[in-house]
């Protein structure tokens, strides 16, 4: 009896009654259920992958190690102005203060580096780096002891340093700008191209999912829906309640779940390109800025290294605005010019001639949004910064040591005060970009809220209801 049975199956008899072909229609039924919810729960779990590596591994620890560069440069430009000073201890913000900021940056540097580690993981290229950079500010920070050691010893006029003095302040700012800061700079380009990297595969992953759930979930409600037009036509009843419940819960459960993969998609996009990457760009502006900074303290203290620190002063400030030149030869003197004629004629979303940090943050911006009057302020106070270093230049050119350093320092400018205003509005304008990032984050965060349980519950629901629906007519048969 069981070997005829067996049989029977084996051969497809079984499906030539209604009986086998109602349960053929549950299994093959119950069978596309349980796929759309596989397809879903990968694509649900790739979105909260993303979601969690953009907004709360890597992608804030990549911004965090951009720190490291900006606290570096900072190191070396508070000690630039230490010696610079010479014995007067009140030029530029103080003495006292000045040192008080170099081991906040310090510790900065110290904090970032870490993160930094724990970023590289099983990226032994990258711990390496990290490693060199920890044991370069060791080296660096005992050649800075020395110098201002020699800078105390010689008790100079500001801004006359004997040679022994910048021979020391040689050694660590050839070490630091040559050697820490470009190892700096490479882990924050490396960390940011594996976020952007994950973050491509991620939301790749994501759109192929929502794909694949339409698919799934178009499947599953095609075989309800000939259920449905089988057994009407079969057993000569309108419609079946329990199979009507589970095709329009399968309709739900699909279009739910398509529609919560789309907006994930643009919750992650959102916080990849208007926050993490605006973010990222701009923390990389501010610290070659202050880099920049402390290039004016070095032209002034080194004169025999003056037009080496002028040519980096116009590398750096190129790489944050580049002005459209045409054909005139890219120097200082037209580099002033353009940057004042294409701040002065810049609107929010309108055309922006000028490349660099800002030239790519202006045709990102809208002409409306928050992002736009905190473009205008940078550039302003931008565009201010500039002028004070031109009047520097100036006087320097013209012999005036005391007036350029009075200039650099304060003493006869607010260049300072402007400088500090600049900053403040650039990390107002990198806020407003924080802000979308945490959003995106936030709503990315609050849609996945419970998606852990109704996929499954959704499907034992329509599995439920699909048994319901066609237990009654199987026991007719009995």
């Amino acid at each position: 009896m069981g070997s005829g049975r067996l049989e029977e199956f084996v051969r497809g008899r079984w499906l030539g009654t209604i009986p086998g072909r109602i349960r053929a229609y549950a299994v093959v039924s119950l069978a596309a259920v349980a796929l759309l919810l596989t397809v879903l729960t990968m694509a649900i779990g790739n979105a909260r992958d993303s979601v969690q590596t953009i907004g709360h591994d890597a992608g804030p620890q990549v911004v965090a190690t951009g720190t490291l560069y900006f606290a570096l440069s900072d190191m070396d430009a508070q000690v630039s102005n230490v010696l610079l000073s010479g014995r007067d201890h009140s030029l530029g913000i103080g003495y006292d203060e000045t040192l008080r900021v170099y081991e906040r940056r310090r510790a900065e540097a110290d904090a970032a580096a870490v993160q930094a580690a724990q970023l590289a993981s099983r990226d032994m290229d990258l711990r390496q780096t990290v490693q060199e950079v920890l044991q370069g500010l060791g080296r660096y920070e005992q050649l800075v002891g020395e110098a201002m050691l020699l800078d105390r010893q010689a008790n100079h006029a500001p801004g006359e340093p004997p040679k022994q003095v910048v021979d020391a302040y040689r050694r660590a700012t050839d070490l630091m700008r040559l050697e820490l800061l470009p190892k700096a700079y490479n882990i924050t380009l490396d960390s940011g191209a594996k976020v952007r990297q994950a973050y491509e595969s991620k939301r790749s992953a994501v759109l192929s999912g929502r794909a694949w759930v339409a698919v799934t979930g178009v499947l599953a409600l095609l075989l309800l829906v000939a259920g449905q037009i089988y057994l009407a036509q079969t057993f000569r009843r309108l419609l079946n309640p329990a199979l009507v419940l589970a095709t329009l819960a399968t309709a739900v459960l699909t279009a739910v779940g398509a529609g919560l993969l789309s907006a994930q998609s643009g919750h992650i996009r959102t916080a990849k390109q208007d926050g993490f990457d605006s973010i990222l760009a701009l923390s990389r502006a501010r610290a070659i800025s202050h880099s920049a900074f402390a290039d004016e303290s070095r032209y002034l203290l080194d004169p025999g290294r003056a037009d080496t620190y002028e040519q980096t002063y116009l590398d750096k400030s190129l790489s944050v605005f580049y002005p459209a030149l045409g054909s005139k030869p890219v120097i200082l003197e037209n580099y002033y010019a353009g940057l004042d004629q294409q701040v002065g004629a810049y609107k929010p979303g309108g055309a922006a001639p000028f490349l660099g940090f800002f030239g790519d943050e202006a045709r990102a911006s809208s002409a409306r949004g928050p992002e736009a009057k905190a473009l205008v302020d940078t550039l302003r106070t931008y565009r201010v910064v500039l002028g004070n270093d031109r009047r520097m230049r100036a006087l320097a050119a013209k012999g005036d040591r005391a007036g350029a350093l009075g200039v650099r320092m304060g003493r006869t400018s607010n260049a300072i005060a402007d400088f500090d205003a600049y900053d403040t509005s650039l990390s107002a304008l990198t806020a407003v970009h924080q802000d979308v990032f945490d959003k995106a984050i936030k709503d990315a965060d609050g849609g996945l809220r419970g998606w852990k349980v109704l996929p499954p519950l959704g499907a034992a629901v329509v599995a439920l209801l699909v048994l319901a629906g066609v237990r009654p007519r199987l026991a007719e048969f009995r």
